[in-house]
């Protein structure tokens, strides 16, 4: 006999999740944007060459992303899947600017060479650091559970296993309505605060991945600010 279902065709007691409910790339274009335009201004010393190349493929790859996730929001889309590789693509491309990027700013930092003027220093390390950050919130937002698309039409607790991450709302919903589930904003606050603590905080990694890729975020952070200040702090003396 069929198990009974509930009238957004998830198991009968589950929370509910129905399909115009599925969380669109809005927010999450918005980020890639931004961080497309951290990496244009940054100064020739430490850009990428082409500077306009990764930047200009990010935003159009982010507005193709977000167009065609309006249409095809169904994980048995295949379509879908096609997305989905896009958007890593999208993401592995950004992330090899940015180290980029950042491996020649350390360089030049151990080298004392480079940048001399303290606040273009400054900019540019916090231009490459909240990148990080983005591009990072990204990776935790695509790969935790499946992505936002899967995310929205299965309940955490019925896919415990997959989860990458534990947000306080979802083990206790007192903090939270039921079926409560982790949004791009969610991803960019552990993101930054992963960033900025150089530990996890209230989210707890619960993967491997998960928490290989936290460990790298923390370990690109401490370099990139501490090599920073330290060095136009040098500068300013």
């Amino acid at each position: 006999m069929d198990e009974p279902r509930s009238p957004d065709h998830g198991p009968a007691g589950a929370p509910d999740v129905r399909d115009e409910e599925f969380e669109a790339r809005f927010v999450a274009t918005a980020a890639i944007v931004v961080a497309a335009g951290l990496m244009l201004v940054l100064p020739d010393r430490v850009a990428t060459i082409p500077r306009w190349v990764i930047p200009v493929l990010a935003a159009v790859l982010g507005v193709v992303l977000l167009l065609g996730s309006l249409r095809w929001n169904d994980p048995s889309d295949p379509w879908h899947g096609r997305l989905r590789g896009v958007s890593l693509v999208l993401l592995a491309v950004m992330s090899l600017g940015n180290v980029t990027s950042g491996a020649r700013l350390v360089v030049d930092l151990a080298r004392a060479q480079g940048i001399r003027d303290p606040a273009t220093l400054l900019l540019t390390g916090g231009a490459i650091w909240l990148t990080n950050v983005i591009v990072f919130s990204l990776w935790y937002w695509e790969l935790d559970r499946g992505g936002p698309v899967k995310r929205s039409r299965t309940p955490w607790t019925a896919d415990k296993r997959s989860c990458s991450f534990l947000f306080p709302q979802m083990d206790n919903t007192d903090y939270g309505k039921v079926g409560w589930r982790p949004e791009f904003v969610d991803y960019l606050y552990t993101s930054f605060t992963n960033a900025t603590a150089f530990s996890p905080t209230d989210v707890m990694p619960l993967s491997r991945p998960a928490k290989l890729a936290m460990m790298l975020q923390s370990g690109l952070s401490i370099v990139i600010l501490v090599l920073v200040v330290a060095r136009a702090v040098n500068i300013l003396h």
